[in-house]
């Protein structure tokens, strides 16, 4: 038993003036796998509590994010510490060693540090619905070099993070879920235009989706070319892009049917043409 104790306490090998033991080469890898086990279980069970009291995604993933860095330091700090190693003998290679990252990485550390902003001040959140360039989908990940977003139709894009706080983001669900949203329907010239508006109105209200304050409104919106031209206004709590299509979808099949019921034409263009003079038809003889 002396002779092992003897043979992990010996030195396996000197570096910049450091010795190292068998015993610290046996017991560093250990120790930095059950650190890293031990971390990742206790924030585990962290960021369950969190979201059993209701914490928001966004709270939950940036707590996660700084636990996960402080955890990993003092896990490197305990590991020199056993080791012997002032961290000042690194303060030269880590100089050079950020130098050269700041020359060749600054988008890099530029979307690195953008990630953060976005967890800390939380311009998005995880859940937002975003419109970017014109894509609209719905957050799912704010990592430390872009953001994870789901379109509307399925498809997932990464966007960086530097180009979500540079470019001009419209974030739909930023405060609320509110939205406002709008209907335009043609009808023949002479409908009964009082009975067209009161049509429209109780299409909209049919909804159990659109909100009744603010009201809707209904505005006679132009003489068009080959129609009376309406439009509706309400507002709606919208989840997702596709509720807004549905919503309005659902209002245009009641709008038809009530127009059908009470014989209220919906326009469709149409041109007159008017022939001034005589028309004279003329037959050539071939030779």
């Amino acid at each position: 038993m002396n002779d092992i104790i003897s043979f992990l306490n010996s030195p396996a090998f000197t570096f910049a003036k450091y010795s190292f033991t068998f015993f610290e080469l046996f017991f560093v890898p250990i120790l930095l796998l059950g650190g890293v086990w031990l971390t990742r279980k206790l924030i585990r069970l962290i960021v369950t509590r969190l979201i059993a009291k209701g914490a928001s995604p966004d709270v939950v993933h940036l707590i996660k994010r700084i636990l996960y860095i402080l955890a990993l330091l003092v896990l490197a700090v305990t590991t020199l510490d056993m080791l012997n190693v002032p961290i000042t003998a690194f303060a030269f290679l880590s100089g050079a060693v950020a130098i050269g990252f700041g020359f060749g990485a600054q988008n890099i550390i530029n979307n690195f540090i953008s990630g953060w902003i976005l967890m800390w001040e939380r311009p998005i959140r995880i859940g937002d619905f975003l419109e970017v360039d014109g894509a609209r989908g719905r957050v799912e990940a704010i990592n430390t070099r872009s953001t994870r977003v789901r379109r509307v139709d399925g498809v997932h894009m990464l966007i960086p993070n530097s180009k979500l706080l540079e470019n001009t983001v419209v974030n739909w669900t930023l405060i609320d879920q509110l939205t406002r949203t709008s209907i335009r329907v043609g009808v023949a010239y002479g409908s009964d235009c009082p009975k067209v508006k009161e049509l429209i109105y109780q299409a909209t209200v049919a909804q159990h989706e659109v909100l009744t304050e603010p009201k809707p409104l209904v505005i006679f919106d132009d003489f068009g070319d080959s129609a009376l031209i309406f439009e509706v206004f309400f507002w709606i709590n919208a989840t997702v892009e596709r509720d807004l299509r549905s919503i309005r979808s659902n209002i245009r099949f009641k709008i038809d049917e009530l127009f059908n019921q009470h014989e209220v034409v919906i326009a469709f263009p149409q041109k007159d043409v008017h022939i001034d003079g005589e028309i004279k038809l003329s037959r050539s003889v071939r030779p």
